[in-house]
């Protein structure tokens, strides 16, 4: 048996989940444009020089979620996947995907971006694990908090976080013939240093420049 990992954002998507995102909620007169528009172009300037903090992110991007109720959420995120999430969805990404599916791989979406938000689209791919930063929850009536818990799966927390999920199925790293880990972000280079075969998909010029360096496979999902 095999490992496949997929990073989403800018790899299977053509395009930023929780960016697309807050353009919905912009479009719901949920939160306000400037104000969102301006953080989100300062976040991904960060991103893009490896110098994000993955908390004072996240304590942005998650906090309209606490504003809202948990079915109101839902009934939004529908509507999000359909009008924002479809259209980013390329066959090559979902051919990709089905290849390993078919050959018996163990598949997982690993992301930063929240479990709310990716949830649906991981289940869009037919993938059946998604490793992404939990957003924390009140358990009595599922709404959320604004706040992340646990390691957000952003960078070496992706490894942690892998490591954690691979050990609740009995499995550990060595138990595959072949790991892949896809990913168009120089961020994700710790895990895609783990892996036995890193794909880079549509690189930044950073990855694209270090894959290149290493022989790695470089290829397009658009």
């Amino acid at each position: 048996m095999n490992l496949a990992l997929f990073d989403l954002d800018n790899t299977l998507l053509a395009g930023d989940s929780d960016f697309e995102w807050a353009q919905f909620l912009i479009s719901k007169g949920v939160v306000d444009r400037e104000l969102q528009e301006a953080k989100n172009i300062q976040f991904y300037e960060q991103y893009k020089a490896g110098t994000l903090d993955i908390y004072e992110f996240l304590g942005f991007q998650l906090a309209p979620l606490a504003r809202h109720s948990r079915a109101e959420l839902d009934a939004w995120h529908r509507e999000y996947v359909e009008r924002h999430i479809r259209p980013l969805i390329g066959e090559p990404a979902r051919q990709l995907v089905r290849q390993h599916l078919a050959a018996g791989d163990l598949c997982a979406v690993v992301t930063a971006t929240n479990s709310f938000v990716t949830g649906a689209i991981a289940r869009e791919f037919g993938i059946p694990h998604l490793i992404g930063t939990v957003a924390a929850v009140d358990v009595e009536n599922g709404a959320f908090s604004g706040a992340p818990t646990g390691i957000p799966s952003f960078r070496e927390g992706k490894i942690a976080r892998v490591d954690s999920w691979l050990e609740s199925l009995g499995l550990w790293w060595g138990s595959f013939s072949d790991s892949y880990f896809y990913s168009d972000s120089h961020n994700d280079l710790p895990l895609m240093h783990k892996v036995n075969t890193p794909v880079a998909v549509d690189p930044d010029d950073k990855l694209r420049q270090h894959a290149a360096s290493r022989g790695w496979r470089i290829i397009s999902l658009r």
